[in-house]
């Protein structure tokens, strides 16, 4: 449950940790509204507050564990539990580390251009690597600099791949370029498993922080991954997520 204080996956504060501040001041003033005996309204406020900071911070850090090592939405995701696997906009790791610990033997390799800030502090290699051996999974992980929109990799290396709130921060004409390149580096019949980040009410409601991305269109998701190549096999909702998981065609 309390995995989140193991890793060290780096995202920045108010990310994970923003509710505390109005945590903090919604406590305050109830204690002092208690010592001072300020108008009832006011101390029934600032703990309706306190609660809502709580939950949020409940539901961030330990329900869907922005800090722990990303959980599969897809239990079908590379059942066979092997094979190599590509973390497109890998980052610090945390699909990677879901995955690698998830399928006992597979490899993942996790690519990212590692330069410009995308809620992570100090987005490293290093950093990737670093959460990998806290995981005891190092040895199956290895890490590539490079642009998703231009992969460094030959076509049909990959048995599958997974981006997780990752190439859907690409703009429209980079992300069909992206997918493009998706399907190049799977084998005939590879598995892609794309997680988008999808700012629901929940999310809105407690968890602020995370809710800034527009909402995504499913609808225009299965077009753009059919046009790439991607046939969609499942698809689904999880809290602030929506997830597809698509197959490249055969021929």
């Amino acid at each position: 449950m309390f995995d989140f204080f193991k890793y060290d996956f780096g995202y920045t504060w108010y990310i994970g940790y923003g509710l505390a501040i109005p945590l903090a001041l919604a406590a305050a003033v109830v204690g002092l509204a208690l010592w001072r005996g300020w108008p009832r309204w006011l101390t029934v406020i600032a703990g309706i507050v306190s609660i809502w900071a709580l939950v949020g911070l409940f539901l961030i850090n330990i329900a869907w564990g922005i800090n722990k090592p990303m959980e599969l939405p897809v239990p079908r995701f590379l059942a066979s539990g092997a094979g190599r696997v590509l973390d497109a906009g890998a980052g610090s790791g945390r699909a990677a580390v879901g995955v690698l610990l998830a399928r006992p033997k597979a490899t993942v390799t996790g690519l990212d251009i590692y330069s410009g800030y995308w809620g992570i502090d100090d987005n490293t290699p290093e950093r990737f690597m670093k959460n990998a051996r806290i995981a005891g999974v190092a040895d199956r992980a290895d890490t590539r600099t490079g642009d998703m929109r231009d992969m460094p990799f030959h076509d049909g290396e990959f048995d599958a791949v997974v981006s997780s709130y990752a190439i859907d921060h690409l703009r429209r004409d980079d992300l069909v370029k992206g997918l493009s390149e998706v399907a190049r580096v799977l084998k005939p019949r590879g598995e892609f498993l794309v997680l988008i980040v999808n700012p629901d009410w929940l999310t809105w409601v407690f968890a602020p922080p995370i809710a800034h991305h527009p909402r995504p269109n499913p609808a225009r998701w299965r077009s753009l991954l059919e046009q790439a190549g991607l046939a969609v096999v499942e698809e689904g909702m999880k809290p602030a997520t929506l997830y597809f998981l698509a197959q490249k065609r055969a021929g």
